[in-house]
Parts: structure tokens; C-alpha cells; sequence
């Protein structure tokens, strides 16, 4: 199941560069953003998220990275599926062992 997207990777990853490549030439990050996002056609919350994540995952601002969120999404979605094996595992073993118990008590 994945999510619609508007914007291509290439536009996400443009519209970053330009905030950085342009942060100097305006009072603040915000005003950046702003500029920016009306001219790609994005709300300036998206733009403000995209550069928030690519800078968690240059490693210039704290958080937990693209790939280590992927990893841990990989992860949660084996332990679940393991689980309902182990479930359906314990429910046959309980099956087939009351049914040994009524096959020995006739």
C-alpha cells in the first residue's frame, strides 16, 4: 500500500536545493520556504517537511533517518507476520494434540 504523491522525487529533491542554495539571499529559512513553495505549487508546511527531512538525513540536524525508519517499518512488519505464525503454530499444536488424547482414550 503505498502513498499517492504529487510531486515527483526530482521536484522534492529540486525544491530542497533551492531552499539551501537560496537561504542566504532571504531574512529567514521561513521566508525561503515561502517563496519557494508558491512557485512549485506546494503548501509551505510540505516544502518546510521535505527539508527537515533531508537534513535529518545529511546528518545536520537530529532525528532518525529515511533508511532507519524503513528499517524499523521492515522490521515491525516481520515481527508481526512471526507472531501470527507462531499463533497459528500453537493453535495446530493444541489440534493435534487433543486429537493424539482422543485417539488414545477410544
Amino acid at each position: 500500500m503505498s502513498k499517492r504523491t504529487r510531486f515527483s522525487p526530482e521536484v522534492r529533491e529540486r525544491a530542497v536545493r533551492l531552499v539551501a542554495e537560496q537561504e542566504r539571499e532571504h531574512a529567514s529559512k521561513w521566508a525561503v520556504i515561502t517563496s519557494i513553495a508558491s512557485k512549485i505549487g506546494c503548501s509551505t508546511r510540505t516544502l518546510s517537511n521535505w527539508v527537515r527531512r533531508s537534513e535529518v538525513d545529511a546528518g545536520s540536524r537530529p532525528g532518525v533517518t529515511s533508511e532507519e525508519q524503513a528499517r524499523v517499518k521492515a522490521l515491525e512488519r516481520e515481527v508481526k507476520e512471526l507472531r501470527r505464525a507462531n499463533e497459528i503454530l500453537r493453535k495446530a499444536s493444541a489440534y493435534f494434540a487433543q486429537a493424539e488424547l482422543d485417539r488414545r482414550g477410544t
